[in-house]
């Protein structure tokens, strides 16, 4: 949603409330000025919402008297989804929204339900707990990501501008094949025109994006999960690690989430490669399988997961 129609809306809300309000005090409630909030006056009549002006020195604007917006119509089941989807939304990172516009998000569907529905969401949302931690999520602005999955499903180039890890920005010819959302993240993958290659970029460091004129197709097969998840897994780490856990692939691949490395079948069990940072997290995570497991490399791993062993014995 743009700043404009965010903030026409928030005049809305504001005139929801009841009573006249002067343009004066609703321009310093909008951090706007005096002609603009006239120029959403006149964009919600234009909506067919009755907002009243009245003129004179202390003029200002109200909702016509007993005008109220409809109740959204919801049943249970769909009130429920819809509320736990932002809340399950804001604690992986799929929502692309700050706190704040999520919350009052909740806040404008929460207030147009029935009172009785309403009181048992607030109950629900009061004694909700879940256990998954909050993800540190990186959110893109809403509108990279709308012209991003236009373009992608129009098969349309698109123009950006992008921040790279290093902190130098610079524009980009980019035809999006796919969008894909991963650990708390938004990528989108496809031809980089400037490097004549596929390429993956993080949807938080682009800074702004345009359609571009043409049109292009994706190659035939091109999955693009697989390739943001082969992309991550050649970024260097400090630690090549390779263990073989004596369990069977289908059960190890149901207690391993996606992109964590390969996974190949060999004589006495499954062998996982992977790459660590920090070898003292690639101990936690083999500890938490629970499997018997054999270190291939690196060496330094058998010194963590004995330290590991050695500091819950002593707990």
């Amino acid at each position: 949603m743009t700043r404009p129609t965010a903030r026409v809306l928030a005049l809305l809300e504001i005139l929801q409330g009841g009573g006249s309000m002067t343009v004066g005090a609703l321009a310093e409630r909008l951090g706007v000025d005096e002609r603009t909030v006239r120029r959403y006056a006149t964009h919600l009549s234009d909506l067919g919402i009755p907002v009243e002006a009245r003129r004179g020195r202390y003029g200002g604007y109200r909702l016509a008297p007993g005008y109220k917006l409809p109740p959204l119509m919801l049943t249970d089941d769909e009130a429920v989804a819809v509320l736990l989807g932002l809340v399950a939304g804001r604690r992986s990172g799929l929502v692309t929204a700050e706190q704040a516009a999520a919350d009052s998000a909740t806040a404008k569907i929460r207030r147009v339900l029935p009172a009785a529905l309403g009181r048992r969401i607030d109950a629900l949302l009061a004694k909700l707990d879940v256990t998954a931690p909050m993800r540190n999520a990186a959110p893109p602005e809403a509108g990279v990501l709308l012209v991003l999955a236009e373009a992608a499903r129009h098969g349309r180039p698109v123009q950006m501008h992008y921040t790279s890890w290093r902190g130098a920005g610079e524009g980009r010819r980019f035809d999006p094949y796919g969008l894909v959302f991963h650990s708390g993240r938004w990528y989108a993958t496809g031809f980089d025109h400037a490097r004549g290659a596929v390429r993956t970029f993080r949807l938080d460091r682009v800074d702004s994006v345009r359609p571009r004129e043409g049109a292009f197709e994706v190659p035939a097969g091109f999955d693009p999960t697989a390739q943001v998840l082969a992309g991550l897994a050649a970024v260097p780490y400090a630690h090549q690690v390779s263990v073989v856990l004596r369990t069977d692939l289908a059960s190890l691949r149901g207690r391993l989430p996606a992109g964590v490395g390969t996974l190949t079948e060999v004589p006495g069990g499954v062998r996982l490669e992977t790459r660590a940072e920090h070898l003292d997290g690639a101990a936690r995570m083999l500890a938490g399988l629970g499997l018997p497991l054999r270190v291939e490399q690196p060496e330094a791993l058998r010194d963590e997961l004995r330290a590991l062993a050695a500091r819950l014995a002593e707990a």
